[in-house]
């Protein structure tokens, strides 16, 4: 813990119930006071669900969703909804995730797609490298001929703190394969996204 909230040594090994209420209690709060009393408890319990996907295996979940493919034209998935935590400063940022990939010899249940963005959303991340990660996730099992993954995000620690602009947001990508080597597909991707066909 840091030394900004002057937690001992011993302090630190306190359960997560136990350190926000001394985090409480150092901001000049009083845990005890009827509006805060539950307040530690219900803290540890969404931090667990905000960081479940530490508990997860993107790659398990890819690898029992597979089927073999009847088509090798681009799948697109689009405006996944995505809630994660910054590492930086454990605020939310929050936004949609566009997934593609062209397949190759298999394809994977739609709704995998979903929960793989979710499981390295539900980690304390930075959105660059989440990106990255969940198109890595699909290429190394789904092997498929290409996969592009783009993310759309508010960041609070943006908004709420620092610069303060609200109206701020951040979009990463991540393609490989064909969409890297290929412009008419990347091209295509993007028409899609924008709710067009080329």
């Amino acid at each position: 813990m840091g030394e900004g909230f002057g937690f001992s040594k011993q302090e630190c090994c306190m359960s997560i119930h136990d350190q926000i209420k001394k985090i409480l209690e150092e901001i000049g709060e009083n845990p005890e006071r009827e509006g805060l009393r539950e307040t530690p408890l219900r803290v540890e319990k969404a931090l667990g669900d905000l960081t479940r996907g530490y508990r997860e295996d993107p790659r398990e979940i890819i690898g029992k969703g597979l089927f073999e493919a009847e088509c090798d034209e681009m799948v697109v998935v689009k405006e996944i909804e995505l809630y994660s935590l910054c590492e930086h400063h454990m605020l939310p940022f929050f936004g949609k995730a566009h997934v593609a990939y062209i397949p190759d010899k298999k394809i994977v249940g739609l709704s995998k797609i979903a929960r793989v963005v979710d499981i390295f959303a539900r980690r304390l991340q930075v959105q660059e490298r989440m990106t990255v990660q969940i198109a890595e996730a699909f290429e190394d099992v789904l092997k498929p001929k290409g996969v592009a993954v783009l993310i759309e995000a508010a960041h609070l620690c943006m908004m709420m703190r620092g610069v303060q602009k609200q109206n701020s947001l951040t979009v990463t990508s991540c393609v490989r394969g064909r969409f890297r080597s290929d412009d008419r597909t990347r091209s295509e991707f993007m028409r899609i996204l924008h709710g067009h066909r080329g």
